[in-house]
């Protein structure tokens, strides 16, 4: 007797257009300064029709999602959004110990920081100030992919994490057919970024990665004992801020904020 193949679950329903476009337009949103924009700009940052985003927007705002602002030619995060969040859990530490820091170091920094762990070969943002820096020239990083071999993030984070960690990331790294796998297949220039990195003390990139070529950003490990776990930056313009200015102001309080992160969060009890 012949039995029919069961469809692959991922087959038996279908998206669900609306709710994906809400989402894009509180994304576009979010991603705006102080979260907050107009039909018009959400309609061609998003590419949806101004009638349509009218509709969306209208639908997030009866369920507090979103609200007027002004004289209500302009929408705002409603507080609701907020609320979403509460159910997420986070690495303890990054929440608890590292978003509160970087708040409290703000002011001493005025350039944005972000703050990343390793993930299949990418340092992912978890915590940023770049939503609240004046200086920022993003307004929404979390969760952005930094690539791991240019970055001030990944060469901080490379240069004092375990060995077997680091091995098994450049493993990966060199499986990749574009200009970062055939760094990572390039001995001489992994071992010169992390003898250079660890001899200064820091990690540096001055423009290397290109599609933020205007970017100078330092970077620190976050260690629990002596391997790293994540890394901090500082990110900076490199028309604005000189070299010595970054050596003697802002590598020692990015440092601070570093030693004191990893300090906490070494010393809490972890359950």
């Amino acid at each position: 007797m012949a039995t029919s193949a069961r469809a692959p679950q991922e087959h038996l329903y279908r998206e669900v257009r609306g709710l994906s476009r809400g989402l894009a337009v509180l994304r576009a949103l979010n991603a705006l300064p102080g979260g907050i924009g107009g039909v018009v700009e959400l309609a061609r940052v998003t590419g949806i029709h101004r009638t349509t985003v009218k509709r969306l927007l209208e639908t997030l705002r009866s369920e507090g999602l979103v609200h007027h602002k002004d004289d209500g030619a302009s929408y705002a995060l409603g507080f609701e959004v907020r609320r979403l969040s509460e159910g997420y859990v986070g690495a303890d530490w990054i929440d608890r110990v590292a978003a509160p820091a970087m708040r409290a170091h703000l002011r001493a920094l005025s350039w944005p920081s972000d703050l990343a762990t390793p993930d299949a070969g990418f340092m992912i943002v978890r915590e940023s100030t770049h939503r609240v820096s004046m200086l920022s020239q993003h307004r929404a990083t979390i969760g952005i992919r930094i690539p791991m071999l240019v970055s001030s993030l990944g060469r901080a984070w490379l240069s004092w994490c375990a060995e077997e960690e680091r091995v098994a990331t450049l493993a990966l790294l060199a499986q990749r057919t574009d200009a970062i796998g055939e760094m990572a297949r390039d001995g001489g220039y992994v071992k010169r970024i992390i003898r250079e990195t660890r001899r200064r003390g820091y990690a540096m990139n001055r423009g290397e990665w290109a599609s933020e070529s205007s970017v100078t950003a330092i970077g620190f490990p976050i260690r629990i004992g002596e391997h790293a776990i994540g890394a901090i930056n500082l990110v900076l313009q490199n028309n604005v801020v000189s070299d010595r200015e970054v050596a003697t102001r802002y590598v020692p309080l990015l440092r601070q904020l570093a030693d004191g992160i990893s300090e906490a969060t070494s010393s809490a009890p972890r359950g």
